[in-house]
């Protein structure tokens, strides 16, 4: 790293998550509070939880992000603007959307970049409306994607003007031939490609599995700039007893 990490440096890279499909109201109450004295970049939950979390941090630094079309990105880009629609105007200032794999797969880049133009342009439009910045991050789901795909889906977010592309949800159930569960979140191999396809001036997210301050820092060694991570409290704390 050219940049000594800071506690607070690495604080302001987290996006602090919790996207469990059984959170509760109050849980996520819960969460929202204890993360507003710990200078993450977000809070990000489900977009039930936007309209809440928005509400205790509206004097926070601190942005409200939600997920869309989460997790398979098969709902289709009618469902992905709608979606976005809705979570803007619930107060989300950061959104994660997962990539439509069916495109990705069948190699359609010219459609794929046609339909995150579209996204983006919508997302533009209702953040002048909402008159606040609304952040754009692509959801690659790298686990599923060789390194050409990859690439090519990150230089089609570059195109259409995303902020961000991202590794992973962190709810693929990838199987090996004999039916062992594979690992499904980020690689420093995966960040590291994404970074040199995008080069300095778009985001890259590291999300799943990154669980210690150790993975954190190889994340960010790799050229993450940002960090999807239901372990923020404990990375942050043992960042300041590591870090000073």
């Amino acid at each position: 790293m050219e940049e000594k990490i800071t506690v607070e440096k690495l604080a302001g890279m987290i996006d602090q998550t919790l996207l469990s499909p059984g959170a509760t109201f109050e849980q996520v109450e819960s969460f929202c509070k204890k993360s507003l004295d710990y200078g993450f970049a977000s809070v990000c939950i489900n977009p039930a939880f936007v309209s809440l979390a928005s509400s205790i941090f509206q004097e926070s630094k601190t942005k409200v992000c939600t997920v869309i079309d989460f997790p398979l990105g098969a709902g289709g880009i009618e469902s992905k603007i709608l979606q976005a629609g809705s979570a803007i105007l619930d107060g989300a200032s950061e959104l994660d959307f997962v990539i439509s794999l069916s495109l990705v797969k069948a190699k359609k880049w010219d459609e794929l970049e046609a339909e995150l133009r579209e996204i983006r342009d919508f997302v533009n439009s209702e953040s002048d409306k909402a008159k606040r910045k609304v952040l754009t991050k692509l959801i690659l789901e790298t686990c599923f994607l060789d390194d050409d795909e990859i690439v090519q889906s990150s230089l089609c977010a570059k195109k259409a003007g995303f902020d961000f592309v991202k590794t992973s949800t962190g709810f693929a159930i990838v199987k090996s031939s004999d039916g062992k569960l594979m690992p499904n979140g980020a690689t420093t191999h995966a960040v590291s490609l994404m970074r040199r396809t995008v080069g300095d001036e778009m985001g890259v997210k590291a999300s799943g599995g990154i669980r210690t301050l150790q993975d954190a820092l190889s994340m960010i060694e790799a050229g993450a700039s940002r960090l999807g991570t239901s372990a923020g409290f404990t990375i942050v704390d043992d960042a300041k007893k590591s870090l000073g």
